[in-house]
């Protein structure tokens, strides 16, 4: 399967991870944005429609689910997935993140590199939630 013309829009805060991910992503000829927060990402949606977003849930200036809230995924991007990578495993917000959008999540502590490209690949050929 090539990824070439799959995009992928990272939204990470800690920039060691954002960059460890592109690497890996990029690795797998996955193409990519990238994103700190919230409001950068939404910067990004202004011009670019990636088919998948890689969330984290926690940063600053606008957390995941504030990002999800105004991005409007199942009206503005309906065929954008969504996937909440995160070390926060609050069920609260987990439930809410798929009532806003998402069709996935996974713990970024148990994921490795393939299982990331893995589920990426696994979210881009599906069409409800994953998993």
């Amino acid at each position: 399967m090539s990824d070439k013309n799959l995009q992928v829009l990272i939204i990470e805060d800690e920039q060691l991870l954002n960059e460890a991910y592109a690497r890996v992503l990029g690795a797998a000829n996955i193409s990519l944005l990238r994103a700190y927060d919230g409001k950068e990402a939404l910067e990004i949606l202004k011009t670019e429609n990636p088919d998948i977003i890689l969330l984290d849930l926690r940063m600053p200036v606008m957390d995941g689910i504030e990002f999800l809230q105004k991005m409007r995924p199942k009206k503005n991007y309906p065929n954008t997935k969504i996937i909440v990578f995160s070390n926060y495993d609050d069920q609260n917000e987990i439930d809410e993140a798929f009532a806003l959008g998402a069709m996935h999540y996974m713990l970024k502590a148990w994921a490795t590199p393939d299982e990331l490209v893995k589920l990426i690949r696994e979210v881009d050929g599906a069409s409800q939630p994953v998993g």
